[in-house]
């Protein structure tokens, strides 16, 4: 089994883990992708809402601090 992110039906654990550590990681990615894109859908509590307050806060005190999303993927899929 090829994951190819064009075609998929229902994919047992079995068929998940026969992809390659590569195909598996674009899986996740599509399917964060696919979560994001009605943020209105994931109910938060109170501490999650908190939290991301707090983060947010932190990036306008110091918005040049951290790394964009692309660079933490490349590191992450380089193994660095």
């Amino acid at each position: 089994m090829r994951y190819d992110g064009r075609t998929m039906g229902i994919l047992a654990k079995a068929d998940i883990l026969s992809l390659s550590v590569a195909e598996r990681i674009q899986l996740a990615e599509d399917i964060w992708d696919s979560v994001a894109e009605a943020p209105e859908s994931v109910p938060l509590t109170d501490a999650e809402k908190a939290e991301l307050d707090r983060r947010l806060d932190a990036y306008h005190q110091k918005p040049g601090e951290g790394s964009p999303w692309g660079m933490v993927r490349e590191r992450i899929r380089k193994g660095a």
